[in-house]
């Protein structure tokens, strides 16, 4: 009887771990349907397809949004963090880091959802803290890259590492609504950071990569790219994503990582 019991409880916590998985999923069309301000419990509950009071069983709306923005952080984070851990060459570490920050289009869900929760974080400690988290993270990932390039001789750096990686994530927070409002593409955003790696490291990260260890490959990359000098040509297969950053002490500003 004893583990039946077990085995009966295992089962009810997995159903509502699923539960809850589903309604993440709702909190976040909802949001992506009336945005963070026009919320209503009542617009999850219609996208979950159950009552209000059964939402309310998880956890209040603050809660559930504040939950859904941690959700958003994390696979953002974690997305660009893998796309730069794809290649051992800084030069394509970097190519892949801009890439990946950078909003597909207006419909780029991930992005409008950093964006839709970032006014909070102007008058709730909370949010303000998992924003600055974000930042911190983005910024990390990049001056990672630029000590890593400065240390196998590809880059020469104009500024401090960690001041040229707030700036890179600055900038992207800045063209990120440009591109969410549909008044820039992602290429022109692409190109524009580009420009700027270009004059703070010596190298340009839209350009042909020769000869790096490896061909710069650890398993990943951008879809299309070709690396020259490496074992036959290699080609870095995969695809973009598109994400961002900010940060507050290190001249960010903005929504940190969207």
């Amino acid at each position: 009887m004893a583990a039946k019991s077990t085995r009966a409880k295992k089962a009810g916590g997995g159903g509502r771990e699923a539960r809850r998985a589903e309604l993440a999923e709702a909190v976040q069309r909802a949001l992506l349907t009336r945005g963070l301000e026009g919320l209503r419990l009542r617009d999850v509950a219609d996208e979950a397809g159950v009552t209000p009071a059964a939402v309310l069983y998880y956890g209040d709306l603050d809660a559930l949004v504040h939950e859904t923005y941690q959700q958003a952080i994390a696979r953002y984070s974690r997305d660009r963090e893998a796309a730069a851990d794809g290649f051992t060459d800084a030069r394509l570490k970097l190519r892949a880091c801009i890439d990946q920050g950078v909003a597909a289009g207006p419909d780029d869900a991930l992005t409008r959802l950093l964006f839709e929760y970032w006014p909070r974080c102007l008058r709730d400690a909370k949010a303000a803290a998992l924003d600055s988290a974000l930042t911190e993270r983005q910024i990390s990932v990049y001056a990672e890259i630029l000590v890593l390039g400065r240390a196998q001789g590809y880059f020469v750096l104009q500024d401090p590492p960690r001041l040229i990686a707030a700036n890179f994530v600055a900038m992207e927070d800045g063209y990120q609504m440009e591109v969410l409002a549909g008044r820039r593409t992602r290429g022109e955003v692409i190109a524009a950071l580009s420009s700027y790696a270009r004059a703070v490291t010596g190298h340009d990260p839209s350009a042909p990569v020769d000869g790096g260890p490896e061909g710069g490959r650890a398993g990943g990359g951008l879809e299309g790219e070709r690396v020259d000098g490496g074992p036959e040509g290699e080609r870095v297969d995969g695809g973009p994503g598109g994400r961002l950053d900010a940060g507050p002490q290190d001249g960010g500003g903005g929504p940190g990582g969207r």
